[in-house]
């Protein structure tokens, strides 16, 4: 099954081309000229200029609070990596690619927060005005945010190793993938934690780190150790780590997200022990 999936992310890679950043970076310019436009470059402007559309969102997305929960924390790097655990057994590829990338969008996450320092919904919205669903957050590191960078980061990473060669499939799996995407992205909206443009900026962002992690990952190939079974003991603590901190999550937060993580988790560790094991 390993050499399959493997044949098929060969026969499937997309190879990152300069002219994949057009798009990000000309949405990135049409947000900030925008904001320009409306005098809302500072931070107390640019959450005023979204109050109407933030008050409204949240309102509609909170009525569905434990779904929107589990889906807020889907942009969670440890939850993204649960799921994908497997994937370092049967198509390390994606690993190598996802690795990368998650560096890069964390240095972005890093690095832009502090430079914009915009305060969370919260801390400069009255509460009693919309909800907030799980912990109040009111630091000032709203933009962009880190779980849709996340989130798009994966999605990229997932797209592009197994983007299918026709056209039309492309179009549905392109299709497809930007939905899921929103949908996952709006959660944080409407648990309060960030505004609608943090999240669009997040995950312009993410989109960007990926086609980065993929392109590095193209040119150095620095990760390709994770394909040697000698190095899967790495992989099998790094999991069992993340085991204990879902645990510890679920026993605080009790969200179902959280025990899905946990078992994908046990399975790949499972397996990777295995295949170790027989080497």
């Amino acid at each position: 099954m390993q050499k399959m999936m493997n044949s098929s992310i060969i026969y499937h890679y997309t190879k990152v081309k300069g002219t994949f950043f057009y798009l990000p970076l000309f949405l990135l310019i049409s947000i900030a000229l925008y904001l320009y436009t409306q005098d809302s470059l500072d931070a107390y402007s640019y959450a005023q200029i979204q109050k109407n559309t933030f008050f409204y969102l949240n309102s509609k997305l909170s009525q569905y609070p434990d779904l929107q929960s589990n889906l807020s924390e889907t942009g969670d790097t440890l939850v993204a990596f649960s799921f994908l655990s497997l994937f370092v057994l049967y198509a390390p590829k994606v690993w190598e690619d996802l690795l990368s990338a998650s560096l890069v969008g964390l240095l972005f996450s890093i690095v832009l927060k502090k430079i914009f320092a915009v305060p969370r919904p919260a801390a400069v919205f009255n509460t009693d005005n919309f909800v907030i669903i799980g912990k109040t957050l009111c630091g000032c590191n709203s933009l962009p945010s880190g779980h849709s960078i996340t989130v798009f980061t994966t999605l990229t990473v997932l797209l592009l190793t197994f983007m299918p060669k026709k056209t039309i499939h492309k179009i549905v799996l392109c299709s497809f993938v930007l939905v899921l995407g929103l949908i996952l992205v709006l959660a944080r909206v409407a648990v309060g934690a960030h505004y609608p443009l943090d999240i669009i900026v997040g995950s312009i962002i993410g989109y960007i780190s990926g086609l980065l992690g993929i392109f590095i990952n193209q040119k150095y190939n620095i990760w390709s150790w994770i394909n040697n079974k000698k190095y899967y003991p790495v992989f099998i603590l790094m999991f069992i780590t993340i085991c204990f901190l879902m645990i510890y999550k679920e026993m605080h937060e009790n969200l179902m997200i959280f025990s899905l993580s946990l078992v994908c988790l046990i399975i790949s560790i499972c397996k990777i022990t295995t295949v170790y094991a027989k080497k």
